[in-house]
């Protein structure tokens, strides 16, 4: 079944023996509350290793928690201010504006907002990835990470959990 982040226009790219063109970004496609402009990827100009488009955030809107397995991401905001929530249980913050650039390390697990309810976030993105969207996963905050045990406490003598009061 495809959907609307599948939506890729192979007629959009220009092939000009060693130099492919889009001219104009390509078609929009949605993903995760987010329109993106098609870009380049392994699906449109076969690339190896990368893959890059524009991202815009409406008014108000949010990118729901993920997490980027095993590849980077590097933002550029072009336009608008955000605040990225991350880290286990998204429990850290940090806002970002026009002129930023920000480096999403692989595996963090983050939510990002648009800070304005009138204005979209307008962002240059690249990844380590060719397949755009294809390795990431939903992250719940309220669950432990996959594959990771809860801390526990060590117990107290008299079967008591340590830390309590």
């Amino acid at each position: 079944m495809s959907d609307a982040k599948d939506n890729i226009e192979l007629s959009a790219v220009e092939d000009h023996d060693g130099i492919l063109t889009i001219r104009g970004g390509g078609a929009r496609r949605d993903w995760n509350g987010i329109h993106y402009k098609q870009g380049m990827s392994r699906k449109n100009v076969g690339t190896t290793s990368l893959s890059a488009n524009i991202a815009t955030i409406p008014p108000g809107g949010v990118a729901y928690a993920h997490i980027h397995v095993g590849f980077e991401v590097i933002l550029y905001i072009i336009e608008g201010k955000v605040r990225h929530e991350f880290g286990p249980g998204l429990k850290q913050t940090v806002e970002n504006e026009a002129g930023d650039f920000i480096y999403i390390k692989p595996d963090v697990p983050h939510e990002v907002f648009n800070m304005s309810e009138t204005e979209p976030v307008v962002a240059f993105v690249a990844r380590s990835s060719a397949d755009e969207w294809d390795n990431i996963i939903p992250y719940d905050r309220n669950q432990p990470r996959p594959g990771v045990e809860p801390l526990r406490r060590p117990r107290r003598r008299g079967g008591q959990q340590g830390g309590g009061r």
